[in-house]
């Protein structure tokens, strides 16, 4: 900007040129996250401090508080500039600060954006947030929704700053979840704009309400409630935000993409839950609740959300997959499609693990009756196939929740799933169960005895022919070593063992032989011949 322009801020005493000097920068730089111009002449420095000086001496609030949230856009010269006065009196004209003050809906909204562009872009303003008085003051605020009408903008941002201080500052979860009762603050909210829409539809601005309280919950309740014991006023009020889920997950949006971000934020939440919460997912049909029109059983169990969380599967599987085949497709794209996995997978596997019948529907969904035995499993785009596809995948996360979502689908049964995968897509699991010389881990005998297999006359029919390797049916094949001389059996063996010893000394493959059901590296190539001599003489001195 012109310089001769940018000191007319700093005539305090002239009211009119200020404003008109204010309302020409904001139609300048509206609409611009790149503010080099500004950054690389020092501008920027002096436009944050001018504004702030003339934010505690002057009536056109809003103008400077729109102002300073465009130069908090950049965070170049933040950490250096901000002063914890600048960032308490933003808490003050947002109405959460130490004051009781309450200023304009529309001041306030401009309070809160800077505040959360401050929390994101600074780490100095993070470490303000320890001890001030932002996370006392949104939650104050949060008690009182059922008082006093609060401006639906103010509710979002004071959720979307809450969630950015439990994202970015870790330290203070603990602290809103047990000294200011967060948790229960946060679900009574929930609760309360749940029963005030009685049609089960939301609007727009409160689906965008209601996902940022879902993330500020995912954050307070992932540090450690999932994974030790929790209070007992803590697992009361686990278990009532699993009821309120379940009755939200029956709730939708104008359009589909917002049903869905709001379906896929529940989702993620539902990874921080305890296991024993999962029960008021799935309710019994006997129990005394009130049945509800859209209610489906199976085995006497609710499966409304289980049906939505393998909908929710089946799409992103798909989506992951359609990804991976378009040659033009970002990387970014790909790799949130790859994020998108992980904690629907999660879910899943809670679920078949809280309860038999949920399981039992499950399995009848991912793994039904084997109809197609001519084709390997991960060829194809049915979930069954896909799944088997990222049992293989580079990624240890995906791969390893893949697998031990398959593997209590087939109760732990080394023989079900290599029938359902194939022996070659499942050895990374029994690897590291040490599975691989195909007995059952104890775990098995936690299922039920009775069986849910119901074999397809197609699957009777070539079972024998069944490869249990690549997991369908082979075409017999001519034997490579018919009509060879012993000589020659010989020689083609020892060629099979030279070439293995020199891509081993080469460092290309690893040789392992089968230790405890493990892998065990080998120290020599000859150590594999000399398994079947070793077996050979333990069967003889048994």
């Amino acid at each position: 900007m012109n310089p001769n322009e940018i000191t007319l801020i700093s005539q305090h005493d002239n009211a009119e040129k200020i404003e008109e000097f204010l309302k020409s920068f904001l139609d300048k730089f509206i609409d611009k996250f790149n503010l080099l111009e500004l950054t690389s002449s020092g501008q920027w420095t002096f436009l944050w401090n001018q504004l702030f000086n003339l934010l505690k001496n002057t009536e056109t609030k809003l103008l400077c508080l729109q102002a300073i949230r465009i130069l908090s856009r950049d965070k170049m010269y933040l950490n250096e500039t901000v002063k914890e006065e600048e960032f308490d009196l933003l808490l003050e004209l947002a109405s959460i600060g130490v004051g009781d003050q309450d200023f304009p809906p529309e001041v306030q909204v401009e309070a809160l954006k800077i505040l959360c562009n401050l929390v994101y872009q600074s780490c100095k303003c993070q470490e303000f947030c320890l001890k001030n008085s932002a996370v006392e003051g949104i939650l104050k605020r949060l008690r009182m929704l059922k008082e006093y009408h609060i401006n639906d903008d103010i509710r979002l941002f004071d959720m979307r700053l809450l969630f950015l201080i439990t994202a970015l500052t870790p330290n203070v979860r603990s602290k809103v979840r047990d000294d200011y009762h967060g948790l229960i603050y946060l679900v009574e909210t929930l609760d309360f704009m749940m029963k005030k829409n009685s049609i089960e539809v939301f609007e727009n601005h409160e689906i965008n309400i209601i996902n940022e309280i879902l993330k500020v919950l995912y954050n307070i309740t992932e540090t450690n409630l999932s994974t030790v014991e929790t209070e007992e006023d803590d697992a009361h009020q686990l278990q009532r935000l699993t009821i309120m889920l379940n009755d939200l997950l029956r709730y939708k949006a104008h359009s589909t993409e917002l049903t869905e971000d709001l379906y896929s934020y529940i989702i993620n939440l539902l990874t921080s839950i305890p296991v024993s919460c999962y029960v008021e997912l799935f309710p019994s049909e006997n129990l005394n609740i009130s049945k509800r029109s859209d209610s489906q059983f199976y085995e006497s169990h609710d499966i409304h959300c289980v049906n939505i969380f393998i909908h929710f599967l089946d799409k992103r599987l798909k989506n992951f997959n359609e990804g991976k085949q378009e040659e033009n497709l970002k990387m970014e794209n790909i790799s949130k499609e790859y994020e998108n996995i992980p904690p629907i997978l999660i879910v899943m596997i809670k679920s078949v693990q809280c309860s038999s019948a949920i399981r039992h529907y499950v399995k009848s969904k991912i793994l039904p009756p084997l109809q197609d035995v001519k084709n390997r499993p991960e060829h194809g785009t049915e979930m069954r196939n896909i799944l088997c596809q990222l049992l293989t995948y580079p990624s240890a996360q995906i791969s390893d929740l893949v697998a031990e979502f398959l593997f209590i689908l087939c109760k732990e049964n080394v023989d079900r799933m290599i029938k359902y995968t194939g022996y070659g897509n499942a050895a990374g699991i029994f690897a590291k169960r040490g599975l691989l010389a195909g007995q059952n881990t104890g775990n098995h005998q936690q299922y039920s005895s009775d069986s849910e297999e119901s074999d397809t006359e197609e699957y009777i029919k070539y079972k024998h022919s069944i490869n249990p390797i690549i997991g369908c049916y082979e075409t017999p094949q001519k034997n490579p070593l018919e009509g060879l001389s012993e000589e020659q059996k010989e020689y083609e063996a020892e060629q099979l063992v030279n070439l293995i010893d020199k891509l081993h000394r080469k460092g290309i493959v690893k040789p392992c032989k089968i230790a405890d059901g493990k892998p065990v590296p080998i120290e020599h190539v000859l150590e594999l011949q000399q398994l079947p001599k070793e077996h050979q003489e333990h069967n003889e001195n048994l």
